[in-house]
């Protein structure tokens, strides 16, 4: 009967290509809103830096005023005693964190919440950091590392700074064991191999005499597992034209 291609074996979602979670520490986000006293901000300090297996950058355990502890991604030259302000009335300074319609144009800015209250969701890599751009009828806009721009509600919360943990990737894995390892962490597939230089029955691009997918590489959303590779449901192929 032969064996499962590649592609299927990987959409089952077997241990082989899973992130390994259980190596995680707990959710890194926002504590929940709560009630600001008449200062307008809670204090929190900063009582050890750790390293998660699989995240980019390195998390800080903090420690409310209430005795509560919570992880969070924190910015270049953050230390252990730091203290953190949360609130709308924290003011602008690293490691911060206030809604953005508090926060003034220009100023860099990481895990941006896209719901009030959602803990972070965005510009959440290690050495990344989004820009406020403008804001307007209960918006803010802010430009992301891709370059886009997108408006979020201005009760929104983020921190000020760039996430701690740049220029990892730009020192060398040297060993195929060092960067195995961290694929494996992230669950990401390693060595990844090119679908026309396999045989015909280990990838729906594979056989021939030469490496060519032997028809379009794009596939419907539909398509069954054993043929889903390539460009999956693309809106569009080939070269932008320039006008």
């Amino acid at each position: 009967m032969g064996k499962r291609i590649y592609v299927q074996r990987r959409g089952r979602g077997s241990p082989t290509f899973r992130a390994l979670t259980h190596r995680r520490r707990g959710a890194v986000k926002y504590p929940p809103l709560v009630l600001m006293d008449r200062k307008g901000y809670l204090n929190a300090i900063v009582e050890d830096l750790q390293h998660e297996p699989g995240r980019g950058c390195p998390i800080a355990l903090l420690r409310l005023e209430s005795g509560d502890t919570y992880l969070a991604l924190v910015p270049e030259g953050t230390a252990v005693g730091q203290q953190i302000r949360i609130g709308p009335k924290a003011g602008v300074r690293a490691g911060h964190i206030l809604p953005l319609g508090k926060i003034p144009e220009g100023t860099p800015i990481f895990n941006i919440e896209g719901q009030p209250g959602d803990g972070g969701k965005f510009v959440r890599a290690g050495g990344t950091y989004a820009t406020i751009m403008t804001r307007g009828h209960g918006k803010t806009f802010v430009r992301l590392p891709s370059g886009k721009t997108r408006a979020f509600s201005s009760t929104c919360r983020a921190s000020i700074g760039v996430v701690s943990g740049g220029g990892r990737l730009e020192k060398p894995f040297v060993k195929a064991g060092s960067k195995h390892k961290m694929k494996r962490a992230k669950g990401h597939t390693y060595p990844k191999v090119r679908g026309v230089a396999m045989n015909a029955c280990s990838h729906p691009h594979g056989g021939g005499a030469k490496q060519r997918p032997g028809g379009p590489s794009s596939v419907a959303r539909t398509t069954p597992p054993g043929r889903k590779v390539g460009l999956i449901a693309p809106k569009r192929t080939g070269r932008k034209k320039r006008g």
